[in-house]
């Protein structure tokens, strides 16, 4: 386990340390929670336009569970395992953290496991009129959560957990959508 954790601190400050000042804005940007609502606002269009009023409420009752259930599911997960985030860590000196506040522990990283669920769900919805919707969402997802390593937030073992369990809970809850537009809406 030892080894494990060091190869994901050195992996961790590869990453970290890939970016310059010039891109720091950018990182900063993606990585902010609000930085999405104009691609949020731009998904609810194209739901409510190939799927009508009723499916769509449905959809966005099932989104609001979604992001519930990575959210307190990564809280519950840094609470049990109390895995510090890199930017507590000493050896952060060689690496760039790029936000004020960092937080006490971070396994796994919420806004990964909640990007990729949400590009999961609406990349298996949209996929069905739009062709690339689901490529592109999960091209979206993986830039959020590097963007996660880049700030000094979370290490790579963080952002993949929360990838594989966003993957998950999204494709589960694309299920339960399809099964619930079929008998309600």
């Amino acid at each position: 386990m030892e080894e494990l954790i060091q190869l994901d601190q050195e992996l961790f400050l590869y990453l970290n340390n890939l970016g310059s000042e010039t891109w720091d804005w950018f990182w900063v940007f993606i990585t902010h929670k609000f930085a999405s609502i104009p691609l949020y606002a731009f998904l609810l269009y194209l739901l409510y336009k190939n799927y009508g009023l009723k499916p769509t409420i449905v959809t966005l009752i099932l989104v609001a569970g979604l992001i519930t259930c990575t959210d307190q599911l990564a809280n519950v997960f840094k609470d049990y395992f109390e895995r510090p985030r890199p930017c507590k860590e000493d050896f952060i000196v060689e690496g760039r953290m790029l936000l004020d506040y960092c937080g006490s522990y971070g396994y796994f990283s919420a806004h990964a496991a909640s990007s990729m669920a949400l590009a999961f769900y609406l990349g298996n919805i949209l996929k069905h009129w739009y062709k690339y919707a689901f490529v592109l969402l999960i091209f979206w997802a993986a830039i959020v959560g590097y963007s996660r390593i880049y700030v000094g937030k979370h290490y790579p073992g963080d952002v993949i957990t929360g990838i594989i369990i966003g993957a998950l809970l999204g494709f589960g809850f694309y299920k339960l959508q399809q099964y619930l537009v079929k008998r309600f809406a």
